[in-house]
């Protein structure tokens, strides 16, 4: 990882400063990001022995893992932020690569999804589906859903608490029917978070039935 850790430690720092710049909260900015490069290694790391191509890959990978939130139209307009990350990544990335960073990171949202499904990334529709599940994995965390709530939406704790387990019901318990999940690792992790995600929501639901709230 040596050789692309300029690529990963700027990254990270373009998530702070450009988080603090367009008032990006918690959910989507430094720990989002590093939960998500999270799971976007492990799921690289279980793909690359049978698709060694992924290793010439691994920069536009992580980056993508790293920033993909930085260009979210909840926060911006999409075109502002891939020519940021275009123009303070370029010392440490060629365009070309830059240009696959860009085409994953304003496809692979949820809605993008559900609604044009997947793009042909050609050669590098294994790098986006790494990068889409390990974004889809950190969604697990209802927690952040919740900070989402109080932080943007302006919502108190008890109905942010609400409406993150309405989405939870709707969204993120459905990914799995949905077969949003193309990898073996991604599928396994998944089962599992799904299940402490149930555990989650029912003590959530116990703390507000007896009226804590």
């Amino acid at each position: 990882m040596s050789n692309i850790l300029p690529v990963i430690n700027y990254a990270f720092h373009y998530v702070v400063r450009f988080s603090k710049l367009y008032n990006i909260d918690e959910s989507h900015a430094l720990k989002h990001s590093m939960e998500t490069f999270r799971f976007a290694n492990q799921i690289y790391n279980s793909e690359v022995n049978k698709n060694s191509f992924l290793e010439e890959q691994k920069d536009i990978i992580f980056a993508s893992a790293i920033l993909h939130d930085m260009c979210d139209k909840k926060y911006m307009v999409e075109r502002l932020g891939v020519s940021l990350i275009n123009q303070y990544m370029g010392e440490y990335m060629s365009q070309p690569k830059l240009d696959v960073v860009s085409n994953i990171i304003t496809t692979m949202s949820y809605s993008k999804v559900k609604q044009n499904g997947y793009p042909d990334l050609k050669k590098y529709q294994l790098a986006y589906h790494i990068v889409r599940e390990a974004d889809l994995l950190a969604a697990y965390d209802i927690d952040r859903c919740i900070m989402f709530g109080m932080s943007v939406e302006k919502l108190t704790y008890s109905d942010a608490m609400i409406r993150a387990i309405e989405m939870f019901d709707n969204r993120v318990l459905k990914y799995r029917d949905d077969g949003l999940f193309v990898t073996d690792l991604a599928k396994e992790i998944s089962a599992k978070l799904h299940d402490k995600t149930l555990k989650d929501i029912e003590q959530l639901q116990i703390m507000h039935n007896l009226s804590i709230f």
